[in-house]
């Protein structure tokens, strides 16, 4: 391999890398504001029953931020794992998506979370597929 190659694959990893710790804060943060003030964080009053387990599926959305993070550093070798950070993404979009049919559209910033869950987030998976190829 060249060493030409080895900066374009090695440029691309730390790309990558880069692009998946940007969008780890939007779990990582949102989920920790849900942990921490509940419903109240984002301007929501419910029962406590509601605020638990709002604060329970902050728990998990933080949860996922981190095992994401956790693939950083050898993304390249870190393929299976991603995967399951990919799919609970997907799920969780298919969930959302599915409550704007039940319940009616929310507010614009729902529907770019949206995007990102169905569509930017699979679209990561196949580049860090390509990335874990390169390094074979």
């Amino acid at each position: 391999m060249s060493r030409r190659d080895l900066l374009t694959r090695d440029g691309e990893r730390r790309f990558l890398q880069i692009t998946i710790a940007f969008l780890c804060l939007s779990p990582l943060g949102f989920g920790l504001i849900g942990m921490i003030k509940g419903t109240a964080g984002f301007g929501g009053l419910a029962t406590p029953g509601v605020d638990s387990h709002f604060r329970y599926l902050s728990g998990l959305f933080f949860g996922i931020g981190v095992m994401a993070v956790t693939c950083i550093p050898r993304i390249e070798a870190m393929t299976e794992r991603f995967r399951w950070v990919i799919l609970f993404v997907v799920i969780g979009g298919l969930a959302r998506l599915f409550g704007f049919a039940v319940a009616g559209p929310p507010h614009g910033a729902q529907f770019d979370a949206v995007f990102v869950e169905l569509v930017a987030t699979p679209l990561l998976g196949l580049w860090q597929r390509r990335v874990a190829r390169r390094y074979r």
